[in-house]
């Protein structure tokens, strides 16, 4: 049985996952190689970083330092794509070596100690390195994705002028536990 912890960590990064294919199904296919100039990142060189970083930290997680002999970070920044397709395959590839890893997981191992460039962290410290890593580069994506459809932009969040109405439906509903990506 997961912990407390370990379900809610997977809940969120599957509603970052979530959030990312969302912002991306709404861009042109050509619009992912987009940057807004030369130092900054399209969506598909930040996939490919992202799906690098994933695949590092977590493949042999508990057994291997994260930064692995064979991640070529700087080449991450470097877009390799041509189309949607292989945009989309690099940015599964990631979130299924993380998502099995921490699918993994047990309670007992949470304060076992891994390394990451040679600096130990305990197991929730890791992870949660990466839970503050992912969403940062989700939100580059998404503001990215905001940019570029610019007036065609639907929300993926409460939308403008709609928090009044979402509250309202949210309090008519009985008070209780649950994770807010359930009404998702």
């Amino acid at each position: 049985m997961k912990t407390t912890y370990l379900s809610s960590l997977i809940k969120q990064l599957e509603y970052y996952k979530m959030l990312g294919e969302k912002a991306m199904a709404q861009v042109p296919d050509d619009m992912l190689f987009w940057q807004y100039n030369a130092e900054s990142n399209s969506i598909a060189v930040i996939v490919n970083h992202l799906a690098g970083n994933m695949r590092s930290r977590f493949t042999d997680f508990l057994t291997t330092d994260g930064e692995k002999p064979w991640r070529n970070r700087d080449a991450e920044f470097e877009n390799k794509f041509t189309n949607r397709a292989e945009v989309m395959a690099c940015w599964e590839s990631g979130w299924q070596c993380l998502l099995q890893a921490v699918g993994q997981l047990q309670e007992e191992e949470l304060e076992r100690i891994v390394y990451i460039r040679n600096d130990g962290h305990t197991v929730t410290e890791a992870l949660n390195r990466q839970l503050a890593h992912y969403p940062y580069h989700i939100g580059q994506i998404v503001y990215l994705a905001k940019m570029v459809q610019d007036g065609q932009w639907a929300s993926l969040s409460i939308p403008r002028n709609r928090s009044t109405a979402y509250n309202e439906r949210k309090f008519t509903q009985h008070r209780g536990r649950r994770h807010f990506t359930e009404d998702l």
